[in-house]
Order: structure tokens, then sequence, then C-alpha cells
């Protein structure tokens, strides 16, 4: 109903100019041609904003056509508005009483309103003039804009309390509710999808997603101009793109998830790309540059959540690692005060027999303690109770006849894992990565024997602790998984995608033995197998 494109008002110009002016400034102004001498009433009719002239106590005296065009409240508030500054009136002619706001009965538009007095007229009635604005576009970006940046708080917003009874999967977990739930509401998606830069191997990972289907999740996506679509573009180059049709654009991989158009922008940290966002919709042209420029700007409020949640991963890491250390330093002296004392009492000839077996359980624990202390020590790469764990030799029903295969870089652990639950009548394979764990997982679809679970470590030289679990999810449909990592730390976000598509749990290096244990029957039992 009301135009929001400038008016350039042609005042006695002939048909001929005002074409020509048409054919050169008609995509940026309406071209109004008022063949008539200029007059006050022909200027205020062309305008592009609507004008009320109104006498105290009377009807409207004048309005223009624009105004005239409004909605029945709308013209109504500028009436009241008109009248309710006649009758404050402080008699300075010209005086802009105040600015106002009010939007159309059915809330599509939104109007400021300036009211000014005039002069008297030839019998002495003092008049009000009315301006209305259509501010529409410019208040929905005002409003908008004020919604990402108040989405964007709570993304960075850690609540120091809620943080702290949080393990780093459910820390991850509240973030990736936050961000889909701000973006649906802001960016109005079909499909959605973060992938972050793995440097290692110059590939996007994805690490949240919302409607998109497996084909598109499985998707191998490199940092490269060509071959990896649109997403790889962006991430490549750090501009943001916007696909209005999806069926005509040559970078859009074709025939993936139905979208019809989509819009991809980088996610930046300090003038640094560490991902990608892209928004799909199954309507072409869905995105204009105004939703590009809302979508970078949220873009880094998650660059800037997503790096602080991993600054939290790694600060636990840290600090971890030091208290440990910090903690066998402390120990060392009266272990050894307490070692100095057991020599003085073993060298006394008149030591009984029960005395010095007494003696020898103290030499025992004290090398136990600075066995435990160095294990703890060593921060994730250790677990937790395993001396008692490996004193045990009782079969458990719940493991008895189950083939488990195991993944760890660190042979430690992996033996740890595969004796602990083969003496309780599991079997288990132990492999030293995650191609090992890949192939043989492959083999399972190819009839050989099959897992019931798979336990597999996150961060591993060959295949993360995601592309173990996507592969047991495809060759073992149905199989557990439980993924472990140290200190919660997940750098290609395994914990994150692997939640959203049935992963049975997560351990945090290092683990008690027992924890393990229970996470085990839990799975097995929720399985059905």
């Amino acid at each position: 109903m009301v135009e929001t494109q400038p008016k350039l008002v042609l005042i006695g110009a002939d048909a001929r100019t005002a074409a020509e002016l048409s054919a050169l400034l008609g995509d940026r102004y309406e071209i109004v041609r008022q063949p008539e001498e200029p007059t006050l009433a022909a200027v205020l009719r062309a305008l592009g904003e609507g004008v009320l002239i109104t006498g105290a106590g009377t009807e409207p005296s004048w309005s223009n056509q624009y105004f005239d065009a409004l909605d029945e409240r709308t013209r109504n508030t500028v009436q009241a508005l008109c009248d309710q500054a006649l009758r404050t009136d402080t008699g300075v002619t010209g005086a802009v009483t105040g600015k106002h706001e009010t939007e159309s009965h059915d809330g599509r538009f939104v109007y400021d309103i300036y009211i000014t007095t005039l002069a008297p007229d030839e019998h002495g009635e003092r008049r009000a003039a009315a301006v209305v604005r259509d501010v529409t576009i410019a208040k929905r970006a005002q409003q908008k804009m004020d919604a990402i940046d108040r989405a964007g708080f709570e993304l960075v917003r850690m609540d120091t309390e809620e943080v702290k009874r949080m393990n780093s999967m459910e820390r991850i977990q509240l973030l990736e509710r936050r961000i889909v739930a701000y973006s649906r509401e802001l960016l109005h998606f079909d499909h959605f999808a973060i992938f972050l830069i793995d440097q290692k191997r110059n590939r996007l990972e994805m690490v949240m997603q919302s409607g998109l289907p497996p084909e598109v999740q499985d998707l191998d996506l490199y940092l490269e101009h060509e071959g990896s679509g649109i997403s790889g573009y962006v991430a490549t180059t750090g501009r943001s793109y916007i696909c209005h049709d999806t069926t005509l654009d040559e970078k859009f991989l074709p025939g993936l998830s139905g979208a019809r158009s989509s819009l991809t922008v980088p996610l930046c940290l300090h003038d640094r790309v560490i991902g990608i966002m892209d928004i799909e919709s199954r309507e072409p042209g869905a995105f204009d540059d105004q939703d590009r420029q809302f979508a970078e700007i949220f873009g880094r409020y998650i660059a800037m959540a997503l790096h602080m949640l991993q600054l939290l991963v790694t600060e636990r890491s840290t600090v971890n690692e030091k208290v440990s250390d910090r903690f066998e330093g402390e120990l060392r002296e009266p272990l050894e005060d307490i070692l100095h004392e057991v020599d003085w009492l073993t060298a006394r000839p008149d030591a009984d027999p029960e005395t010095r077996r007494h003696i020898e359980r103290i030499l025992t624990d004290v090398e136990s303690i600075r066995r435990r202390v160095k294990s703890v020590a060593s921060g994730p790469q250790t677990l937790l109770g395993v001396d008692e764990a490996m004193r045990s030799r009782e079969k458990d029903p719940a493991l008895v006849g189950r083939r488990v295969l195991i993944a760890d870089d660190h042979p430690k652990i992996r033996k740890v894992i595969g004796d602990v639950l083969g003496h309780r009548g599991a079997t288990t394979e132990v492999v030293s990565g995650g191609a090992e764990a890949i192939a043989r997982l492959r083999s399972c679809a190819k009839g050989s024997n099959a897992f019931d679970l798979i336990i597999s470590d996150i961060q591993m030289p060959d295949h993360n602790g995601y592309e173990v679990f996507a592969a047991a999810r495809k060759h073992c449909p149905g199989v557990p998984v439980i993924l472990m990592t140290g200190f919660g730390y997940d750098p290609h976000h395994s914990i994150v995608r692997a939640s959203q598509e049935g992963l049975s749990g997560v351990l945090f290096k290092p683990f008690e033995i027992e924890l393990l244990l229970n996470q085990v029957r839990e799975a097995l039992a929720a399985s059905g197998k």
C-alpha cells in the first residue's frame, strides 16, 4: 500500500523528459510528473509521505493521497496528535511539538509522525501539520539488530554456576541448542549447518546442523574454490555468498537437500575464518543482502561463542595438569620421609616378624601412592581405579560373550580397557587408531563377526571419534558407541555431532574404570543386544 522507494517530483516537465529520467533513475526513484504550474498542493500531493493539515476542533482541512491511503487507525492517531498539539500550542509558529511512532492496525507497517504548528489562517484559526513517514524497513532492521545483539549476548554468556555443573558435552549441547534456536528465530531457515575448519586436513567438519539429510551430513567438503561447492568457496575466500536459485547456480552442489536458495557466511574470529554457517530454504530467492548482513553479524557471535567454549576446555585441561603436577610435588617430600623412617625401623635388630610385616605393608603402600599419583599427574592419558579393577576376575552377565571393539592410539589405555572387559567375560578386539577401527567395522558389514559395542577415543592421528562413530552407524546399524576424550578436549566437535545422532555415552579422561563399566552396561542394555 505504501511506497518505500523515494520519489523524484518533476514540476512542469514534459513527458519525454520524464521518460528519459525514469530510464536513468527509475531503479532508485519513483519518477512523478506534475505538468501544471508548481503549487504547494501539487508538491504535497506528489510527496512519498503522508501530509495532514488540520485546524483546532475541525475536520481535516487538507490531506494528500498518501495520507488518505493509510489505514483508519493510523489516520485517527495522527488526527489525535494534531489535536493535542493545538491544545498545548505555545504560539511559536513552526515549532515541532514532537516525533511520535505508531503501527498500522495489522502491525505490518511502522510510521514516524512529525507534528508542527502553523501560522493562523486568514480567519485567525490555529492549525497544525502532520507528516507521516513509513519507517518500516529501518525499524524492522533495527528490531532485528537488537534481537541479534540479545541472541549474541546469550550465546557468549556463560553463567558460572550453570557451567560449573556441566561437563564438556553438556556445555557444547547448551551452546548448540542456543545457536539453532536463535538462528531459526532470526534467519528463518529450513536447513541449517555450521562447519569448522580442520587446518591439518584442510577440510570442513560439520559441528551442528538442523534439518539436513544424512547424505549432506556425510559429505566431504574441503577448502577450495572448486569441487566443494559454495561452502568450500566461502571458507576459502572469506566472502559471503547468496544463491538465489540452486537450479541455476553452478557452485551449489545439486540434488543434496531439496533447497531452492541458500545463504552461506564465514565465521570469523579476529579476521581469521574459522568456519562457515550455511542456511538453506525450500523457497527460491529467500535471502537478500539484508539477510546476509544479519547473518554475518550473528556469525561473529557464533564464532566467539565456539572459541570461548574451546578456551574453557583448554583451560580445564591445562589447570588439571598443573594441579596434578603440583600435587605430585607436594607429596614427594613426606613420602621420602616415610621411606627414611621405614629404613630406620628395618635396620633395628630387635624388630620382630610381625613388625617387619607391617613395615613391608608400609613400603608397598608408599610405592602404590607414588604410582597412583604419577598416573593421575599424567593427565588424560591414564585411567583411575585400575589396580582394583584388574584384580577382579568375576564374570559380569551383561558382558559375557559380547564382542567389543576398542580404538585408542595410547597403548596403555586400550590395553587396560581390553583387559578389564575381557576379565569380565567380553571378547575384545583392540586397535591403535581410527583407520583400523573403520576397517574392522567395514568387515562386519561384509558378514564378518559383528560387534556388540564400540569404544573409541576422539583425538587420534588418522581419524577422529566422529568418523569412527559414523562408520559404525553406516556398517553396523544399531551398535552402541561410547567416545572418550581427555578433559573434554574435542577439537573436531565429535561429541556434538554424534550426540545428535544417537551416541550412547562419553567418558572424560582420566575416568574411573567403574564409570566405564557402568556406561558399557547401560549402552548394551539400551541397545537390546
